[in-house]
């Protein structure tokens, strides 16, 4: 059985602001961790994090799905363990964006949670960014 996490993020600024955020390798250096993340269809790429004793930081991934400002899907994951993150960014007007995201392959409830604290770890920074 596979779950699936979903969230939304609001903030004001611009579709094309908040894209760059997630798509920028430099940028999402200043939220998540160093990258060599390209916006490209079938691009592989990797999340460089701390390592410690049992893991070496590494997330490999592969850019699935670009539709430039607003949808962007990539899968991600350690060993055999992988996830597909999706994201739709939705202009809301008056200069609100809701950025949606969607990470699905979870094989259990631990991992879920792991994730949902993860990104709203990163998130606490991303507004710095934009």
């Amino acid at each position: 059985m596979s779950l699936t996490l979903t969230l939304d993020f609001q903030y004001t600024t611009s579709v094309e602001k908040a894209w760059s955020a997630l798509t920028d390798s430099s940028k999402l250096a200043q939220w998540i961790t160093e990258n060599d993340f390209k916006p490209v269809e079938g691009e592989r790429f990797q999340f460089r994090h701390q390592p410690y004793e049992y893991w070496d930081g590494i997330v490999d991934g592969e850019v699935l799905s670009v539709e430039e400002p607003n949808h962007l899907s990539y899968s991600w994951g350690t060993g055999d363990e992988r996830q597909t993150v999706t994201w739709k960014l939705q202009d809301l007007g008056d200069g609100k964006v809701n950025l949606h995201l969607e990470q699905t392959g979870f094989s259990n409830a631990e991992g879920l949670e792991g994730a949902k604290y993860g990104w709203n770890e990163w998130f606490s920074k991303f507004e710095q960014v934009l």
